[in-house]
């Protein structure tokens, strides 16, 4: 245990050093105000900006700690997250529009990605959104009901054409029950966003009675073709592996606006149906 003997000495060591610091602060002020110096606070004014900007927010500091105590990873593996990573690089880290089907292990790390834009997750299983969210408050889910199975997986692709609503001239979300591959009943916030990227890593498609990713990726082609701002749409489907999942993206995302592939991971670059070249009334999508 230390002396107490030696805390007067340090203590007014350090009432020298806070005068100095006080009479610095004084000196400083005095000289910006006397001057008008608008070099100075403008320097003052970026470096304050910066460090607001590369503020860790929340959600990165939970996903360090979350990643860096647990034994659970991704789903993903570094060479198909690099793709997403890419993306958000290439824009700077600007704040993005980005929606995600499936919540799970790698969903802090999505959020982590897009610290000030907007990120939900859509689950179909209300117990497992519970689950992760009493462990990661800050993530924004959905619960979401599919109207597919995956044993009608070939039956929906061989006749979807037949109804009129799951055309591209015609094909809507929301409230369009005409069309079985379209996500009705999402939230406002969903039809009402347009979104700059999509990601494609659920429902279950592993067993007959599960979803299957049928009307995941044909929502995420109506979105993407439906969208109104500069830009594309960045969508990423994972497990192409799968034979419904290869076969609905060619379907819908189209092989033409696929730009990258990795392991499991395709990413596809849509345009607004808006600046699509060759299309009419009676195109379909691909």
């Amino acid at each position: 245990m230390k002396s107490r003997r030696l805390l007067p000495d340090r203590s007014w060591i350090l009432a020298v050093v806070m005068a100095g610091l006080v009479f610095a602060g004084v000196l400083i002020g005095s000289f910006i105000r006397s001057t008008d110096n608008s070099f100075i606070c403008s320097l003052a004014s970026k470096k304050f900006r910066a460090a607001a900007e590369y503020a860790s927010t929340p959600a990165q500091l939970q996903a360090i700690v979350h990643y860096a105590t647990s034994r659970t990873t991704p789903q993903q593996n570094i060479d198909e997250i690099s793709i997403t990573l890419d993306v958000f690089r290439s824009r700077s880290f600007a704040p993005a529009n980005f929606l995600v089907f499936g919540l799970g292990f790698d969903s802090l790390m999505w959020s982590a990605l897009n610290p000030k834009g907007k990120t939900i997750f859509l689950e179909e299983d209300p117990s497992w959104v519970k689950s992760v969210l009493k462990d990661a408050p800050l993530l924004h889910a959905h619960t979401v009901q599919y109207r597919t199975q995956l044993k009608e997986a070939d039956g929906l692709l061989n006749s979807y054409r037949k109804e009129p609503m799951c055309s591209p001239a015609k094909a809507s979300l929301d409230g369009n029950y005409a069309c079985p591959l379209a996500l009705t009943g999402l939230p406002d916030e969903v039809y009402s966003t347009e979104w700059d990227l999509i990601m494609i890593d659920a429902p279950r498609g592993y067993f007959p009675e599960a979803p299957g990713r049928m009307a995941a990726i044909f929502s995420a082609a109506v979105m993407a073709r439906a969208r109104k701002g500069p830009g594309v749409t960045h969508v990423f489907l994972h497990d192409v592996d799968r034979k419904v999942e290869k076969t609905f993206a060619e379907e819908f995302l189209c092989r033409k606006y696929l730009v990258k592939g990795v392991g499991r991971l395709w990413h596809f670059e849509i345009p607004p149906a808006a600046n699509m070249t060759g299309q009419d009334e009676n195109s379909w999508f691909c």
